[in-house]
């Protein structure tokens, strides 16, 4: 996952356009390709939360009541470093673009199309 951290850090937080051409050019159709974006980026998605729950879990304090809360200021920090990590969404699409997505299509589907 640190990989992952790191590779994101590198990218601008803003949406940007992007080359239409480019982006299908492995898939021949821009529904496939967003379809496999989409599905890296719910992963990414599950996974940065996952870690982020970890971590601040680190940090959970148990209290009778819900008026004591404390705030650390460690906890607060990887708070803001994981918002300021771009959406999971344009990790993905920099993955795709960058080749390192692997995606393959089921055997039923390819059967589909041989009979079409």
């Amino acid at each position: 996952m640190s990989d992952i951290k790191a590779r994101a850090q590198g990218l601008s937080p803003d949406v940007s356009a992007r080359d239409i051409a480019q982006v299908v050019k492995d898939t021949g159709n821009i529904y496939e390709t967003l379809a496999i974006v989409s599905r890296r980026a719910r992963q990414l998605a599950v996974d940065l939360k996952h870690e982020l729950d970890q971590k601040l879990e680190e940090f959970a304090e148990v209290t009778d009541t819900i008026e004591e809360i404390t705030e650390n200021k460690e906890q607060i920090e990887i708070s803001k470093f994981y918002e300021k990590l771009p959406n999971p969404v344009l990790i993905a699409m920099r993955e795709y673009l960058d080749g390192e997505l692997y995606h393959r299509y089921n055997a039923d589907r390819e059967d589909e199309e041989e009979e079409v």
